[in-house]
């Protein structure tokens, strides 16, 4: 075999172990299987209906954020492991709460395009942000509030929290506020802007995407408390605005918080002031205590298959729920850290345990209870993401993976860009081979010439 050949046997062999790399991810991944199963599963009399996740304490609703064309759900589980309820309708499901006088019934909020005649009057692609209320027993829906937002997704709202009947706070990420609305007469009883105390040379791109103001949630005692995704920052806020001496994180100082989701509050009467978030970008859970005027962690928990964290929700028994996004899954950690039950779910954004109460509200706070610490460090990950850490910013591999498709991790990244630059030096390895001189005379006359040492 001459050298060029040698060369060909090569390209050929290492595109082949790269496809096979790719198809092999795709056929063997445990949340593709999942996301198929749970939809299948749904269609079948509930009687009939098989465990697809393991036995739990109770119905365990998860909320996922699609993708690249992937198809996001809403799904309950049962105690039992059974589908309880699913629904694909939708392009995005974000904040899931229960409702208190109802024992099957969510409230959520979810996004679609917006279509039909309002959407000819957007400029760009529109979407219709809305809560939604739905029987997990029956699949009776009730739309509750809805609003159009002039862009497409990434603007939506993610968090809507419940006041009262009538009442509802919203956590608005394209207009960068906070808002009280009444749903029955649609007025607006309360505003909070976050350009009236936050310098937009901070935080994101301004005004596109500067705040990302993801969760809201009305305290006990009448206060509300926000985040800031771009500032680092979970701010409280009364009837005036910012309670500053309560704000937890700084802009950029990621040891505290960096680009946290889903704040929650722990009150006094189970061992608060407390908050357990989703601190994302670092791929972990934390909790912070309030002492003396202060906010000190006490809690920290993430495994070696952690990545970019959403969703955290501390349950009465001291367990607590975690939405683990580009980890593709969902898990509960006991007081030891140790996960105890886990579901694949394609990119979960929210998880709320049925019977426990209101996010973590019912939960005890770390000093209450002792719940332990625990940790993995990059070097217990695998080796390509440990090589893209090393490489690049977190921000960066936590972007990297949320654009994959959901059956792919870095792995099959790396190897279908090893095979387009295999692809791309072959083409030049061929081309630089060949030849072809054009001479110019009519008729013009295209010649192709080999090399002597050329076999045929």
């Amino acid at each position: 075999m001459d050298t060029r050949n040698a060369y060909r046997a090569f390209f050929a062999a290492l595109l082949l172990l790269c496809s096979v790399t790719v198809g092999y991810a795709y056929a063997t991944s445990p949340v593709r299987d999942a996301v198929g199963k749970y939809h299948d599963q749904s269609n079948v009399p509930f009687e009939q209906r098989e465990s697809v996740a393991p036995a739990s304490g109770g119905v365990t609703v998860v909320a996922g954020h699609g993708m690249n064309g992937e198809k996001s759900a809403l799904v309950a589980f049962g105690a039992d492991g059974r589908v309880r309820y699913h629904d694909d309708t939708y392009t995005g499901y974000f904040d899931v709460d229960s409702v208190p006088s109802e024992s099957m019934t969510v409230e959520y909020v979810a996004e679609k395009p917006l279509t039909g005649p309002r959407a000819k009057a957007c400029d760009a692609k529109c979407t219709l942000s809305f809560v939604e209320r739905v029987n997990l027993t029956t699949g009776e829906k009730t739309r509750v509030y809805s609003k159009v937002i002039p862009q497409d997704r990434g603007a939506n709202w993610h968090d809507v929290d419940r006041i009262d009947d009538d009442r509802l706070l919203v956590g608005d990420i394209y207009q960068d506020q906070v808002y009280v609305v009444n749903t029955t007469t649609d007025i607006t009883t309360w505003r909070w802007d976050a350009q009236d105390d936050f310098p937009i040379t901070e935080g994101g791109p301004y005004p596109v995407d500067w705040v990302h103001l993801n969760d809201v949630e009305r305290l006990p005692d009448g206060r509300y408390m926000v985040s800031l995704r771009n500032q680092d920052q979970v701010v409280f806020l009364n009837e005036s605005g910012p309670m500053e001496s309560w704000t937890l994180g700084a802009e950029d100082n990621y040891s505290v918080l960096y680009e946290q989701h889903n704040p929650d509050y722990i009150p006094r009467e189970h061992g608060g002031p407390a908050v357990v978030v989703a601190d994302s970008l670092n791929d972990r859970v934390v909790e912070y205590q309030r002492e003396n005027g202060e906010w000190q962690q006490t809690w920290v928990w993430n495994d070696s298959e952690t990545i970019w964290t959403r969703d955290a929700d501390r349950l009465p028994n001291g367990h607590t729920l975690v939405a683990d996004t580009n980890g593709n899954r969902v898990v509960e950690v006991n007081r030891f850290g140790e996960v105890i039950w886990t579901v694949p779910f394609y990119s979960p954004y929210e998880v709320e345990r049925l019977g426990t109460g209101d996010e973590s509200a019912r939960g005890p706070s770390t000093e209450r209870v002792g719940i332990e610490s625990s940790t993995a460090s990059i070097d217990e990950r695998g080796a390509y993401e440990r090589l893209a850490h090393a490489l690049f910013s977190k921000k960066t591999v936590s972007s990297l993976w949320f654009v994959l498709p959901m059956w792919a991790g870095l792995g099959e990244l790396l190897a279908a860009v090893v095979a387009l630059l295999t692809a791309l030096v072959w083409a030049g390895f061929e081309l630089r081979n060949v030849n072809i001189s054009i001479e110019t005379r009519i008729p013009i006359r295209v010649s192709r010439e080999t090399s002597d040492d050329e076999h045929f």
